[in-house]
């Protein structure tokens, strides 16, 4: 049997299903607890540090394959493909969501977001409350939401990719120079 090497964009497909699928089961234990709305702080960083790991592994595999040369760009490439496969994951599933399992989803977040203002802005005027809800309804929607979720996945994995590229890079250019 022959031993065939794993190409990037492999590696870009496996990670970034398995962080993709790994957001899912975050999404799905917070509608399981019943945080769906108002999430702690810590998953936040959770799903972060997840995004960190599974990205710096796939640029790290990525690495291994180049017989431990790692380009900027590659690792660049590698971190952006495992970030946008997550990212049309999670609007999949997130479609899915708001369609099948919660379909009065925008319309809650929007009750949540005029009860937070009310909060923290006592003295806001009718006018004003209703020109905030306003701009909140349209901001809201599977279109708009399943775009925010592709640019915040892009740009987290950019900056993960390219901290993760800058630590990890070695090129022939570094070993000649030696």
């Amino acid at each position: 049997m022959e031993n065939q090497e794993i190409t990037p964009k492999q590696i870009m497909l496996n990670y970034g299903l398995l962080l993709g699928f790994t957001s899912i089961l975050i999404s799905v234990a917070l509608y399981a607890m019943g945080k769906t709305y108002e999430p702690h702080w810590s998953v936040g960083l959770i799903s972060t540090l997840i995004s960190v790991v599974i990205i710096v592994l796939g640029i790290k595999k990525v690495k291994e394959n180049n017989n431990g040369f790692l380009s900027l760009s590659e690792a660049l490439k590698t971190g952006l493909g495992i970030a946008l496969i997550s990212g049309l994951v999670l609007v999949v599933y997130n479609l899915i969501f708001v369609t099948y399992i919660e379909p009065e989803y925008f319309a809650r977040m929007l009750e949540m977001q005029q009860q937070k203002t009310l909060e923290m802005y006592p003295n806001f005027s009718d006018e004003q409350l209703e020109a905030a809800m306003e701009m909140g309804k349209k901001m809201s929607g599977p279109t708009i939401n399943s775009a925010i979720i592709i640019i915040a996945s892009l740009f987290l994995g950019f900056i993960i990719s390219l901290i993760g590229g800058l630590i990890m890079k070695k090129t022939d250019e570094e070993i000649t120079s030696i």
